[in-house]
């Protein structure tokens, strides 16, 4: 009988001790019996998911949490991304994240335009490949404010700032540069196109009636992470897994999964915000986990919490995780005669505070029937550091659940 295991990852969930919380964390306020159930019977600890010399995106933190090696698959977020949407990245081109963000005045606002639709982004997106694509640059639509931008030729050592770490901060100071000389080219290219689509936005019918009904317009594109196609085996060539699946809302974790050979799971419904289709997408994980012996449940409503500084929403978000995913998976998986390990944590810390990533170390647990447990009492940043597993680092949770 194969065992099965499945991650439940709560993007962002970690955080920092806050005032208005009694300097407590959202982790520790929040009501999550299942999860805290899950780390007082199982075994706990603390991970790093993010190499030195890099930053903590997600698309860094979740490749380490699949146990990949990442300063030798990473090539950037718009490649992953790109595998989500189906578009190749050929020899030769460089692929980039590319958000609609919102701007005011000099000012950055935010990294979303306000969460637009995907409806809405996908007819600026289409006006932008028609006025700006050529043999030079193309552009993709994905989801909500996520797209993707290609360019031939382009050169990636580029310094690049993701919009989620400037909110409220001047754009034109956060430009695209060169790392080096021969990247000089590519940087003032980017930085053209970035000012066009500034232009070419402002005014824009779909921007007009945002406006007109209070809501952020999309008034500019943000190229970051550029990278060329990665070279990643699939994880049944690294785990003894023998079939996995991946469900998350998102392109960038849909795209890693396409690249670590795990079936894309889609629900209907799911967001990536705190709206999201929490019951199907655990529904769908139970699913995924009777035919197949992996599986990684994604859920990032909680980072995007994080981004808007919403404490409330914040704690709401991982309020939903436990009782409308942990407890489903929980309970139903306790009557299988097959052995499931579940393992639970976030990716990286997204701080209320300050709005964006940061490398710190972030709790996880892992539970099966028959684990003998630590000490630990709840499911938190804090109580972690008691844990039995210590301080981990990078590839070495999945060593851990594979016993490798």
């Amino acid at each position: 009988m194969t065992p099965k295991n499945i991650i439940i990852l709560g993007d962002g969930m970690a955080d920092e001790p806050i005032a208005s919380l009694g300097n407590k964390t959202p982790l520790q306020i929040a009501n999550t019996p299942y999860m805290d159930m899950l780390a007082r019977k199982g075994r706990n600890g603390l991970l790093n998911t993010v190499p030195d010399g890099f930053a903590p995106g997600s698309e860094i933190a979740n490749l380490s949490v699949l146990g990949y090696d990442v300063p030798k698959v990473y090539e950037g977020r718009g490649v992953l991304e790109a595998a989500s949407m189906g578009v190749d990245i050929l020899p030769g081109e460089m692929a980039m994240r590319c958000n609609l963000v919102c701007l005011e005045g000099d000012l950055l606002k935010n990294h979303s335009a306000g969460h637009i639709s995907t409806a809405e982004a996908a007819e600026l997106i289409g006006f932008l490949q028609n006025r700006l694509g050529n043999d030079l640059f193309s552009f993709h639509p994905g989801v909500s404010y996520r797209h993707l931008l290609k360019m031939k030729g382009g050169d990636k050592r580029l310094l690049c700032t993701p919009p989620h770490d400037i909110p409220e901060q001047p754009f034109r100071t956060h430009l695209i540069q060169p790392r080096h000389e021969e990247a000089a080219t590519t940087a003032d290219a980017l930085n053209k196109l970035i000012l066009t689509s500034q232009e070419l936005l402002r005014d824009h019918p779909i921007n007009r009636k945002r406006m007109a009904a209070g809501k952020d317009p999309a008034n500019s594109i943000w190229p970051w992470s550029p990278g060329y196609r990665p070279q990643m085996k699939p994880l049944t060539e690294l785990y003894p897994i023998k079939s996995g699946a991946v469900i998350s809302a998102v392109d960038l974790i849909r795209g890693i999964g396409v690249y670590a050979g795990l079936e894309v799971i889609m629900v209907e419904g799911a967001t990536g915000l705190h709206d999201t289709n929490y019951e199907g997408k655990a529904r769908a994980a139970l699913d995924a986990l009777k035919e197949k012996d992996f599986v990684y449940l994604h859920v990032e409503a909680s980072d995007e919490a994080g981004h808007e500084g919403d404490v409330p929403l914040k704690m709401k978000t991982i309020e939903y995780l436990d009782a409308r995913i942990v407890k489903t998976i929980y309970e139903e998986t306790l009557t299988w005669d097959v052995p499931v390990t579940i393992t639970i944590l976030p990716d990286h810390p997204t701080p209320c505070a300050i709005r964006t990533h940061t490398r710190d170390a972030i709790p996880f647990l892992i539970w099966h029937k028959g684990i003998e447990p630590d000490s630990v009492q709840t499911y938190d940043e804090f109580a972690a550091r008691e844990g039995f597993y210590g301080l981990l680092k990078e590839n070495e949770l999945m060593k851990i659940i594979f016993n490798k």
